[in-house]
């Protein structure tokens, strides 16, 4: 088992799969995130660390209502709004990403600039690649273009290698 790797320590090329974390990686994980906002001058809030403990510990991306429904406490459910604004700062600080294709959210490595993933059709676990070559290819064209995109994150689906070999 694999966990998201520390913010701060990540080889280029390196990949993430993205499944359950040990207590101790999400610990140190949820350390370093609080360092990082703290040197930013942002607020890492209880429900913000809640929200990115719940993405650091999940096997998938989540939606916004599976986020929810994680997060109930005290026999209360979190608003929806209350999560979306969550993950509006998470992704602001460069903490998790907007999976578009799946509307879903899953907590950023650490990378900076464009993030892919490669997204499993048949299980849903998505898997980060971290590749400077690609975040600079994208650079380029996109200032070729004149284009100044709204989010980083290249999508491509297909099988895992554990799904190839169980269909």
């Amino acid at each position: 088992m694999v966990h998201a790797p520390s913010l701060q320590h990540r080889l280029p090329g390196e990949s993430t799969r993205f499944q359950a974390s040990p207590a101790s990686g999400t610990a140190k994980t949820l350390a370093e995130t609080e360092a990082l906002c703290r040197s930013k001058g942002v607020r890492l809030t209880p429900i913000r660390r809640r929200v990115l403990e719940v993405l650091l510990n999940s096997a998938k991306p989540l939606g916004a209502y599976d986020l929810a429904d994680a997060l109930v406490s005290q026999r209360r459910r979190m608003a929806p709004i209350t999560v979306y604004r969550a993950l509006d700062f998470l992704i602001e600080q460069g903490l998790a990403h907007r999976l578009a294709s799946r509307n879903a959210y899953i907590a950023s490595t650490g990378s900076h600039g464009t993030a892919a993933f490669l997204i499993c059709e048949a299980c849903g676990e998505a898997t980060e690649i971290a590749c400077p070559n690609v975040a600079e290819t994208v650079r380029r064209v996109l200032t070729a273009q004149g284009y100044q995109p709204l989010a980083r994150a290249l999508e491509i689906t297909g099988r895992c290698p554990h799904c190839q070999n169980v269909h």
